[in-house]
């Protein structure tokens, strides 16, 4: 069988390029013999890119926290670990299912231990907040309250505990609490200062007190009075998420 341009079978690769001058004419001559002027261009092309590759990665580097899941941690006693509740509404868990149902994804960690005190949330602070953490909410303070204890030593250790997690950028909302009348007003007093205070000196958001609306109600509280109800965590939650969510923009820059 001919072939169209002359090229047989049995020709090596000169007659090949040959035959394939006779059918694509100078069009083939260009391509394997770029003239000068197409050198330039393509010397030209290569240095460029090779200037602006760091701009790029820069660039690229600059927008991958973006896409950085959002992590919010929430540090505190049994109030936050959901003490005599389902695990399913524990305030942390309703308070990601709230944000997620305004648009926000969150990752969220429930660091709250039953029992625990401020001093003891300063012990751990360093295992509960992960380094790549966005956020934190601090509930402590009420067993610090309830026992009694100086007021001054719940207020060095949140203090501590702001002091350190600003030093590692994370921003924080903190969450106030309210002595018991049991201990005097002198001491509720002392007491309650601490959060407003502390809020002032390290520049952070407050939420005034952590059980609003729900302190008080037997309704919304379990039979120690203390501990909120899953209806009791609902209302906290719907009262705090316009302070979550402020907190979470000014770090990731994501609104509902």
């Amino acid at each position: 069988m001919e072939m169209v341009s002359g090229f047989r079978p049995d020709d090596d690769g000169d007659s090949m390029r040959l035959s394939m001058r006779v059918t694509y004419g100078d069009w083939f001559a260009a391509v394997e013999r770029p003239s000068g002027v197409f050198m330039l261009l393509l010397a030209g092309t290569l240095v460029f890119g090779a200037i602006m590759a760091p701009f790029s990665l820069r660039s690229a580097a600059a927008q991958a926290p973006a896409n950085k899941p959002i992590k919010l941690v929430v540090l505190g006693d049994s109030l936050t670990a959901g003490y005599g509740l389902p695990a399913d509404a524990a305030f942390p868990v309703r308070l990601q299912k709230a944000l997620k149902d305004k648009g926000i994804e969150v990752e969220m960690s429930n660091a709250g231990v039953s029992g625990d005190t401020t001093s003891g949330g300063l012990a751990r602070l360093d295992w509960s907040v992960p380094e790549d953490t966005t956020a934190v909410i601090v509930e402590l303070g009420a067993n610090d309250a309830l026992r009694g204890i100086d007021p001054k030593i719940p207020r060095a250790a949140l203090g501590q505990i702001l002091e350190r997690l600003k030093a590692r950028k994370i921003p924080v909302l903190l969450c106030g609490m309210l002595a018991p009348p049991n201990f005097g007003a002198d001491y509720a007093a002392q007491f309650n200062a601490i959060y407003p205070d502390l809020a002032k000196a390290f520049g952070v958001p407050l939420y005034p007190f952590f059980l609003q609306g729900v302190a008080g109600d037997a309704a919304l509280n379990q039979g120690d009075g203390i501990h909120p109800t899953a209806a009791g965590v609902d209302i906290i939650v719907k009262a705090m998420l316009p302070s979550v969510e402020a907190l979470l923009s000014t770090k990731s820059g994501q609104r509902s």
